[in-house]
């Protein structure tokens, strides 16, 4: 074991949450270390609201896209338009440039980037806590190398080991396991068959027995993927099956990428003495739309405020603070779609029923605001009232679906 390097934080993992945690920590006047594996591009549809782009100081240089549509499409092909509102729109980011952006911001700011895969974490007898990793490029066989830490975030993902390592309770976490191919975007293709401006949802059981597909533009390419918590579902057959249907099935596949995406926070992100997690590894991802970037930053602020309070006043609890803020702001709304998923997303028969409902004015508006400014809607009670019972009717069958299809 070779290094004796000090640092007030080291932070593991350099996707959204880990680069943004080590660029206010650094920012703050911290000594950062920010390990990361290098050459891992997170498969991910890409989509980034305002408010994100807004609070996080997002150049309109990386938006690849500008998404003004989503196109929502049931088990029988029935279709509901969904337009942005008040000509807003939703950024498309390609996470391979995205997120090596975050980690060089974070750099300038003066946190100190190595490459590695994170291996253990160690206290010695004084207290004293080392963060030992395998050196990228390094022979296998190679001694690790080691720093010590006042404090570490694990930012490493949804199979987070830092996670699995240090905080308790962390097996129990909730996965989807999400496959797509980044394809190259057809330029001659009807607009009724793909549209850059416009992202297509897919609820149909062949395409996801628990969850979606996509189509999401990204210019000059398209994420086209999907995603199930079965493990016995076929990714690869239904982004196959998806890419014929949508007439992509000839176009040029640039990269293919999977990983498992969580949809439930953990109950504890902290271990009650210098560890605190972040993003993925505390498992804040939205049920039902699987948006994650916008949480795993906003999760990573936190952690890195929560960080630095506790290294000005050494009291651990100050960790805390990081999963009670996160919670208290967007707890309900991740309450409200994991219901949502696990009842509409049951079978094929509801999934028709919520894409009839996807075509209510009231439900366009509520779903656009709320997601472009991350708050639960407040301006207009009535239309959560009209939302109620008309989410009371299709729940309990009084409006058939088919009569729902005739008048959309």
């Amino acid at each position: 074991m070779t290094g004796n390097d000090c640092f007030d934080v080291v932070v593991v993992g350099g996707g959204p949450a880990g680069a943004t945690a080590a660029a206010d920590l650094a920012r703050a006047g911290r000594h950062v270390l920010l390990l990361d594996k290098a050459g891992r591009i997170k498969p991910c549809g890409g989509a980034i609201p305002p408010k994100l782009i807004t609070d996080f100081a997002i150049p309109d240089s990386l938006l690849v896209a500008k998404v003004r549509s989503a196109r929502i499409v049931s088990p029988s092909a029935r279709e509901a338009s969904m337009p942005v509102t008040e000509g807003g729109f939703v950024g498309m980011v390609d996470r391979e440039h995205f997120d090596e952006w975050l980690r060089n911001r974070a750099a300038l700011l003066g946190a100190e980037r190595r490459a590695g895969t994170f291996e253990r974490v160690e206290r010695d007898e004084d207290g004293t806590t080392r963060v030992l990793y395998h050196p990228k490029g390094a022979p296998p066989d190679a001694p690790l190398e080691a720093v010590r830490t006042r404090a570490v975030i694990g930012a490493d993902g949804a199979n987070s080991a830092v996670a699995r390592q240090c905080i308790p309770g962390a097996e129990q976490k909730r996965l989807v396991f999400a496959y797509h191919e980044i394809v190259r975007s057809p330029k001659d293709a009807p607009r009724a068959q793909f549209d850059g401006e416009r992202a297509d949802v897919y609820y149909r059981g062949s395409l996801s027995p628990d969850f979606y597909a996509w189509i999401f533009p990204h210019g000059e390419t398209t994420s086209v993927g999907t995603g199930s918590a079965h493990k016995g579902f076929s990714l690869k057959g239904a982004v196959r099956e998806l890419r014929e249907i949508a007439g992509l099935d000839r176009v040029e596949t640039i990269r293919r990428e999977g990983a498992p995406i969580p949809l439930k926070p953990l109950k504890r992100w902290d271990d009650g003495q210098n560890i605190l997690l972040a993003g993925d590894a505390a498992g804040v991802v939205a049920p039902a739309s699987g948006e994650g970037i916008y949480y795993a930053m906003l999760g990573g602020r936190f952690a890195a405020e929560a960080v630095n309070e506790f290294l000005a006043t050494g009291k651990a609890a100050a960790l805390a603070q990081a999963r009670r803020r996160f919670m208290r702001l967007h707890g309900p709304v991740f309450w409200i779609l994991g219901i949502m998923q696990d009842y509409w997303y049951g079978n094929d028969a509801r999934r028709e029923r919520f894409v009839s409902i996807c075509r209510d004015p009231d439900v366009q508006y509520l779903t656009w605001d709320a997601y472009m400014n991350k708050e639960l809607v407040k301006a207009r009670p009535l239309a959560h009232v009209r939302i109620f019972f008309k989410n009371l009717a299709h729940l309990t069958g009084i409006v058939p679906a088919w009569s729902r299809a005739r008048t959309a």
